[in-house]
């Protein structure tokens, strides 16, 4: 046997996918990608945190996990009951700083004190805000640098921090997964704040990885391509837009929110262990066109 063999688990490939016992934070879940990534991690056998802005956010995505979790649980005891909601505007610094030290105290509330250890970490949210660059205002670009960038720096910081600091019952020591996009390596049109902050989710991502690799901590970004999101609406409204980007498009449609199920359960899971700093694009081959 090969030395690399020698080294390789003895345990099932699939159950390197699973994420049982373990706990997942994820913002901007109510809708969209989000939504997709944190029912995947439920169905993966993670128990979910959901981060709602405030008490009107759409319960929508709770509602469908928790269905989940009960159509599963008769069959299997590990399946969690319920998902678990924090509320925090991730506009607010301080409200982001004391998001994972909120979600593990509303787990431990949650599970009896069963589990209070964030294992995964998934920052989804994010906003859009379109003009031409000489018109583009102030307070719009602040708004979206906080939300896309600047928040995606404190959670993760914040998740490395706890992680340190809280025993893992597993061999993982934290997965910090950050959302990007194809303005991570294009500039984009009308959309200037934007791009910036996902071409900064880049380094940061590469940044932090350097980090806290050696500390059993992966972070990683997703980069979407074009998808049938809420975000894009004016862009799948503009039939010359939508027709154009829809003929560069290899795969030959506009992604959807459930392509993100398993890129995300892989980054999350034992099964990306050795991939660190790494932008993972999902796009249908638009990059590679």
């Amino acid at each position: 046997m090969s030395a690399s063999l020698a080294q390789t688990p003895s345990i099932p490939v699939l159950d390197l996918f699973s994420l049982k016992g373990k706990a997942a934070l994820v913002t901007g879940a109510n809708r969209g990608i989000g939504a997709s990534i944190a029912l995947a991690l439920a169905q993966a056998g993670a128990h979910v945190v959901l981060v709602h802005r405030n008490e009107q956010t759409s319960t929508s995505t709770l509602e469908t996990i928790n269905a989940w979790y009960s159509s599963k649980a008769s069959s299997d005891a590990s399946t969690p009951t319920k998902a678990s909601v924090v509320y925090a505007d991730l506009s607010s610094k301080d409200a982001v700083k004391a998001l994972v030290s909120n979600a593990s105290e509303q787990l431990k509330k949650d599970t009896e004190g069963k589990m209070e250890r964030i294992d995964i970490v998934v920052h989804a949210a994010g906003i859009q805000r379109r003009a031409p660059a000489v018109q583009f205002g102030d307070d719009e670009w602040e708004e979206v640098i906080n939300v896309n960038l600047s928040s995606a720096f404190y959670l993760a910081r914040g998740a490395a921090q706890h992680m340190l600091s809280t025993p893992s019952t597993t061999t993982s020591g934290g997965k910090i997964i950050l959302l990007g996009s194809l303005l991570t390596f294009q500039g984009g049109l009308t959309v200037p704040a934007y791009a910036s902050a996902k071409s900064g989710i880049a380094g940061l991502t590469r940044a932090l990885s350097n980090e806290w690799s050696k500390q059993n901590i992966n972070v990683n970004a997703i980069c979407p391509g074009y998808i049938n999101t809420d975000m894009n609406t004016a862009l799948i409204a503009d039939p010359v837009r939508s027709r154009q980007i829809g003929e560069r498009i290899p795969a030959g449609r506009w992604g959807e929110g459930w392509d993100f199920a398993g890129v995300s359960v892989w980054l999350a899971s034992e099964a990306s262990k050795y991939v660190c700093g790494e932008c993972v694009v999902v796009d249908g081959g638009w990059m590679g066109r």
